[in-house]
């Protein structure tokens, strides 16, 4: 899986590929992106991971025939209804759950969405504070 953007390239964060070859000699691989064949450097190595399991944020956007996604009490953090619609609607073909009703029933109810410090507007003001009123989400 790509994890940044490589414009250059053409190949994106959350983008997954299969290795087609490796050469020692040059100290490169080829990546096969669905058809576009992509050649990395061994400097670059670091813009890919594994891809046989991966979290709900990394696999946004994208879709996959199988998708098994655990569902446990010992995750209750991560037990949050948008969280469980994003993991179920990147199944294509079969998705299986696994765990608990009870994890899942808790998870269906918590429409609590934590609240995240990005420092967007204070970012895009330089400092300034630029929006009057403040918006829940």
């Amino acid at each position: 899986m790509q994890i940044k953007n490589n414009y250059d390239k053409e190949v994106f964060n959350g983008d997954i590929g299969i290795i087609e070859s490796v050469n020692d000699t040059d100290r490169t691989l080829k990546v096969n992106f669905d058809g576009h064949i992509v050649e990395y450097d061994v400097s670059e190595l670091d813009e890919l991971v594994h891809a046989y399991a991966t979290t709900i944020h990394k696999a946004q956007g994208s879709e996959y025939p199988i998708v098994v996604m655990p569902v446990l009490m010992n995750h209750y953090i991560m037990l949050q209804r948008n969280l469980i619609y994003t993991g179920i609607t990147r199944a294509k073909k079969i998705l299986v759950l696994v765990g608990t009703r009870k994890a899942l029933s808790y998870a269906v109810r918590n429409v609590t969405v934590s609240k995240r410090n990005t420092m967007l507007k204070e970012r895009l003001s330089g400092g300034k504070v630029i929006l009057k009123h403040k918006r829940e989400c």
